[in-house]
């Protein structure tokens, strides 16, 4: 099954709206893993465009991922 850009949008926006309560509401990990996967959905909508609008938006992701791993546990 193929992912059109509307379905990528609106799944990428709601992972994006839940990493930012998560953060709101203290888990910062669990938050930045969300922005991670919406930022990266957000970039591959930009797949048929030029490949700087895929690769640094799909860098910034992955190195967001990369530092919320990389986090101390806060408790």
């Amino acid at each position: 099954m193929r992912i059109n850009d509307r379905l990528l949008t609106v799944i990428s926006n709601a992972a994006i709206l839940l990493g930012i309560a998560l953060g709101i509401f203290g888990i910062v990990r669990g938050g930045s893993l969300f922005l991670a996967v919406g930022t990266a959905g957000i970039a591959m909508k930009a797949r048929h465009q030029r490949k700087f609008e895929l690769y640094f938006p799909l860098v910034i992701a992955i190195a967001l991922f990369a530092l919320a791993i990389a986090l101390p546990r806060g408790r």
